[in-house]
C-alpha cells in the first residue's frame, strides 16, 4: 500500500482479547492488510496477560502480513507473564515486541516502550516522603529514560514512537479527572520534545481524546480501540498515519526490518532535529 515515498501505519490499542476472542479481531486485522504497509499495536494486547489471550491474539493476527510493532501495556503484565506473552506474540505471529528497544521497518524508525503513570505538568507526582511514592516516580523515570534511550538509536529520517500510557495530558481529556495521575506521565515527553519523532501512538485511556501535541509540536494519537469505535463509529477502529520513506529510496514493501541499534558508521539521532513529519489519513 506504500506509495514511492510514503509508509502507512496503521495504529490500534487496548484490544483486551480473551479466550473468547476468537475470531473477533480477524475482520479488523485483514481491513488493516488493505489500508497499511506496516501494523503497530499499542499495549494491553491481552486482557489478563495469559499465555491462552496471546495465543489466541498470534492466531488472530495471521490474516494480516504486514509487518507488526508492538508494546505491551499495563493488562499485559497482570498474570506475571509478560515476557511469555511477548514471546508467542513474537514467535506465532511475527510480532517485533519492543521494550525500550527501536527497529527499522522498511526504512522508519521505530521506538518503542510501555511507559508508566504519574500525572502531567504542574499536577505530576514529585519523588518525596515515602518509599512507596519514590519508587512510583522511579518507575516512571526509567520508563522515560528506555524511551530516550531507543529513540536515540533511530537513524531514519521518518521515526515512529509506541506508548501504551499517555505522554500528555491532551490525550486523556474526557477520563474522570480523578485518575489522570494512573493514565500517563509528562515524564514520557521530554524524550519526544528531545528527539521530536514524526509521530507518537499510545492506549490506555480508553475515553480520552483523539489527538493532541507536545509541547515541541510533536503529533500524539490516543489509538485506544474503545475511544476510535466511539469517534468514529462508521469507519474500522485504527488509525492510519504516512510517514515519509527515505529521499534516497532504501525501504518499501519488500524490505525486512532490522534492528536498529546504532551499529559502527550509523548515523545516530541527536537530540533537537527534526523529523520527518507525519501526516493523518483515512481508513
Amino acid at each position: 500500500m506504500s506509495t514511492s515515498h510514503f509508509l502507512r501505519i496503521a495504529a490500534i490499542a487496548d484490544l483486551h482479547c480473551t479466550p473468547a476472542s476468537e475470531g473477533v479481531f480477524q475482520p479488523l486485522f485483514g481491513k488493516v492488510g488493505e489500508s497499511a504497509d506496516v501494523l503497530v499495536l499499542c499495549g494491553d494486547l491481552t486482557d489478563y496477560g495469559t499465555a491462552d489471550e496471546a495465543r489466541v491474539l498470534a492466531k488472530e493476527l495471521g490474516v494480516t502480513k504486514v509487518p507488526k510493532v508492538a508494546v505491551l501495556g499495563n493488562h499485559d503484565f497482570e498474570s506475571n507473564a509478560a515476557s511469555e506473552v511477548a514471546r508467542i506474540l513474537t514467535e506465532a505471529a511475527g510480532v517485533v515486541v519492543l521494550d525500550g528497544t527501536a527497529v527499522e521497518v522498511m526504512g522508519v524508525g521505530f521506538a518503542g516502550v510501555k511507559g508508566f503513570a504519574g500525572g502531567f505538568g504542574e499536577r505530576a507526582l514529585q519523588s518525596w516522603g515515602e518509599e512507596p511514592i519514590k519508587a512510583f516516580v522511579r518507575a516512571a523515570l526509567d520508563e522515560a529514560l528506555k524511551l530516550e534511550t531507543a529513540l536515540a538509536r533511530l537513524r531514519t529520517p521518518g521515526r515512529v514512537a509506541l506508548l501504551h500510557y499517555s505522554p500528555i495530558g491532551a490525550t486523556v481529556w474526557g477520563e474522570p479527572t480523578e485518575i489522570f495521575p494512573f493514565l500517563g506521565s509528562s515524564r514520557l515527553e521530554e524524550p519526544l520534545n528531545r528527539y521530536r519523532p514524526s509521530v507518537v501512538f499510545h492506549g490506555h485511556a480508553h475515553r480520552g481524546s483523539p489527538e493532541g501535541t507536545t509541547a515541541s509540536g510533536v503529533p500524539v494519537y490516543n489509538v485506544a480501540l474503545p475511544l476510535l469505535k466511539r469517534a468514529e463509529p462508521e469507519r474500522p477502529p485504527f488509525r492510519v498515519v504516512e510517514v515519509p520513506l527515505p529521499e534516497d529510496g532504501t525501504g518499501g514493501p519488500d524490505s525486512s526490518h532490522r534492528a536498529a541499534d546504532g551499529q559502527p558508521g550509523a548515523t545516530l539521532a541527536r537530540a533537537g532535529e527534526p523529523t520527518a513529519p507525519a501526516r493523518p489519513v483515512r481508513p
